[in-house]
């Protein structure tokens, strides 16, 4: 069973994310909703994005709470031609208006709380230019997978790597479980990630606070329509003019 769960990707995956059969798709959406202006990144990480929508000719603006991950971005790219800030998406702020602010690969979800999620709105509200654009790439919640009286929801099974999601159905916390094997004596290196699930509804009634419109909704970086089977969905709202 393929995962929905908003989980750091592994190295495999990682690669995978940043082929050109996946990031394309997303360059081409991102271009074309900044047009001719500037575009702010959340959670930046190491530049997947960023980095390449710099080089279609988009000037990019980061925000990074990871000094880590800032600094592997700064060995791609210097500061002057993408600045990086390092600080909390929901309350960080950089100079100047932006035609778009973009969320990808689920990242709104490591914000654990309702509160802090509408925070991360209403800042993405405030870098805004009128008629700017919000974007967030999340996973529609896997809860159909789940059934009643199951805690947890296996995403993995494979040789070198056990998988499974457990879910608190009323504070929407998911834990994703990993217990990867590193090595050939059989030993298992265990981690996991907390993250809050939240619907696409929720998420339009936080734009809402924050002064933003839906404008469209997808399944994909390619634009195909959005049913009760889609694993993910790309959200757009914008700011009135």
């Amino acid at each position: 069973m393929a995962s929905t769960a908003p989980r750091p990707p592994g190295k495999t995956e990682e690669h995978e994310m940043s082929s050109a059969a996946v990031l394309g798709p997303t360059l081409a959406f991102l271009a074309e909703l900044a047009d001719d202006g500037r575009a702010l990144e959340f959670a930046i990480g190491t530049g997947r994005v960023g980095v390449p929508l710099r080089e279609r000719g988009v000037p990019v603006v980061g925000i990074e709470l990871s000094e880590h991950m800032a600094a592997v971005l700064r060995r791609k790219i210097d500061e002057d031609t993408l600045p990086v800030t390092l600080g909390d998406m929901a309350t960080t702020t950089v100079p100047g208006e932006f035609t778009l602010v973009y969320l990808v690969y689920n990242t709104i979800s490591n914000l654990l709380t309702q509160d802090e999620q509408v925070a991360c709105f209403r800042n993405a509200a405030r870098h805004l230019a009128p008629g700017g654009r919000f974007v967030i790439e999340l996973g529609v919640p896997p809860l159909r997978f789940l059934p009643p009286g199951q805690a947890a929801v296996p995403f993995d099974v494979s040789e070198r790597h056990l998988g499974f999601d457990t879910f608190d159905l009323v504070e929407q916390i998911l834990v994703s479980h990993h217990l990867t094997r590193d090595g050939d004596d059989g030993r298992y290196r265990r981690s996991h990630s907390r993250h809050r699930y939240a619907w696409p509804t929720e998420l339009d009634l936080m734009a809402r606070i924050a002064g933003l419109d839906l404008e469209r909704r997808v399944a994909d970086w390619d634009g195909a329509p959005l049913t009760q089977d889609s694993t993910k969905h790309i959200s757009v709202w914008h700011k009135p003019a």
